[in-house]
């Protein structure tokens, strides 16, 4: 149990070894932060450091918080946590849907609740989304409202170009970042400049309320570009023959839309076309493979944007990247 200034972590193969940190911003709470691509391996890395500095995980992927969505997510079983408390994951049933706001709305408390236990939570997934919301905050803005977001996705499907024409006209700052066939900003774009009554640039440009109370380090994992599409090509063909197929048909015959949020992310969206004929089973794994591809190459473009992530070059389950991540947390935490 790490407590603020003097602290009795317990490291692996030494017991009951008494570190002394100084009392670096004591009124700070630690929190670390395991990010990167997707099969970079940010859940092995955070189980070992978590382990090390007897700390608990916060999940932050947005597959993950569904319940009975466990081989396309990548989720870890319970098995293989080595007794390690996880927060946040089976949180939403297959036919709901969890925002960044909603999610950094039910994160911060379990962080709060972590670090009243003097405990270090590890926050650890690749939705950079929820991650921002978490740690800098959303700008205030309108609730979803799903009226309007039907009426605008129904106008998409019978005009594909309305949408984006509409924002330009109202919005040219917003109309300028996004792509003409991205519906989802799109719809949002509209929805807020619809409900708040002004350009929902200037919605999003309001002030945010950053999390309070902690200090935090990134660690960003890097893995070799082509070592980690091979990873990638290789877990994505595993979890078709190992499983994926077989929870797809046990969620849709539970009465789940094909169509659910939930079952359009990478792996179920390609298992439901395999299910309903419209791919061939090679064909669903080629398609999972290149799109799980692009993801990950989105997701570094988002996080080499943040200034503040120390990156380790390679997989999280490289025994020099776990040291050096334990070395950054010792820095850190000030225990040497």
């Amino acid at each position: 149990m790490w407590r603020w200034g003097i602290s009795s972590v317990r490291t692996v193969g030494v017991t009951n070894k008494e570190l002394y940190a100084p009392s670096i911003a004591p009124n700070l709470a630690p929190l670390v932060v395991v990010l990167g691509p997707t099969g970079a391996g940010k859940s092995g890395l955070a189980l070992h450091l978590a382990q090390i500095f007897q700390g608990e995980i916060v999940n932050c992927d947005s597959v993950q918080v569904y319940r009975g969505l466990e081989i396309g997510s990548a989720k870890l079983p319970p098995t293989e946590r080595r007794g390690i408390v996880h927060h946040l994951l089976d949180v939403v049933d297959p036919d709901g849907e969890l925002t960044a706001g909603s999610y950094a709305a039910l994160a911060r408390p379990v962080l709060d609740e972590i670090r009243n236990r003097n405990v270090i939570p590890f926050v650890t997934g690749g939705t950079g989304f929820y991650l921002r919301a978490l740690l800098a905050g959303l700008s205030p803005a309108p609730p979803r409202n799903s009226q309007l977001r039907a009426r605008l996705a129904a106008i998409a499907a019978r005009r594909p170009a309305a949408l984006h024409r509409f924002v330009r006209r109202h919005d040219p700052e917003s109309a300028a970042r996004i792509h003409q066939n991205d519906r989802q900003k799109l719809i949002r774009s509209i929805e807020l400049t619809v409900l708040a009554r002004q350009p929902a640039s200037h919605v999003q440009s309001s002030p945010r309320r950053p999390l309070s109370g902690f200090r935090t380090l990134q660690i960003g994992l890097n893995p070799h570009r082509q070592s980690l599409y091979d990873a990638l090509d290789a877990r994505s063909e595993r979890m078709f023959r190992h499983g994926l197929i077989e929870e797809v048909r046990t969620l849709l015959a539970s009465g789940l839309d094909p169509d659910a949020k939930s079952l359009q992310t990478l792996g179920y969206k390609q298992a439901v076309e395999y299910i309903a004929g419209r791919l061939s089973l090679a064909e669903a794994i080629r398609e999972c493979q290149a799109k799980t591809r692009q993801y990950a190459k989105r997701q570094l473009t988002w996080f080499r944007a943040e200034p503040a992530v120390q990156w380790l070059a390679g997989f999280g389950s490289d025994p020099i990247v776990q040291n050096d991540a334990t070395l950054l947390v010792r820095e850190f935490l000030g225990v040497y």
